[in-house]
């Protein structure tokens, strides 16, 4: 009983210095599509945020065509972080993607939800692991699976992702 005080105390401390203020967390300030968004930090400074693990039809790059599903992506992810939602960001080996875009997963803070994983599971995603990026693989797998099983979102309505639903944008020539 004399080690159960000294260790509950030690909990406690533990669980106060790992809290953050909610002043001290990002807050989405834009859903730019499917798998980035634009963060805003509690000094001011905005990101571009990359989704780790995922990738979303195309909607916005303009040297590809728009790909079937990938309205409802972006409209599920600004559902899920809608502008002002308060996100943890956690990082993985590598900090930036060769464009500099922060690379990260997503987690938002009132309920702690892993809006990386929940965007596979509701097949708004496909998996998209850039090694060493590899962090949460067996997890964002296992959603994958769930989502081609239930034939979820992009599964049930193309038939799988990278389905153009224009035609491609004209070559130079």
């Amino acid at each position: 009983m004399r080690y159960v005080l000294p260790l509950l105390f030690a909990l406690g401390a533990c669980a106060v210095v790992d809290e953050q203020p909610s002043t001290a967390l990002p807050v989405v300030s834009e859903v730019v599509d499917g798998d980035t968004l634009v963060v805003t930090f509690p000094a001011g400074q905005t990101e571009v945020v990359r989704l780790l693990g995922i990738d979303t039809p195309e909607t916005v790059d303009p040297a590809r065509p728009r790909q079937c599903f990938g309205a409802e992506a972006s409209a599920f992810l600004a559902e899920l972080v809608p502008p002002g939602t308060q996100i943890r960001l956690e990082r993985d080996l590598e900090a930036r993607d060769r464009y500099g875009r922060l690379l990260a997963y997503v987690f938002r803070v009132d309920d702690g939800s892993f809006v990386n994983a929940e965007l596979l599971r509701h097949g708004m995603a496909d998996l998209s692991i850039y090694e060493p990026n590899n962090a949460y693989l067996d997890r964002l797998r296992s959603d994958l699976r769930q989502a081609k099983t239930n034939t979820a979102g992009l599964w049930g309505a193309c038939g799988g992702p990278d389905v153009a639903i224009d035609p491609p944008p004209p070559t130079a020539g």
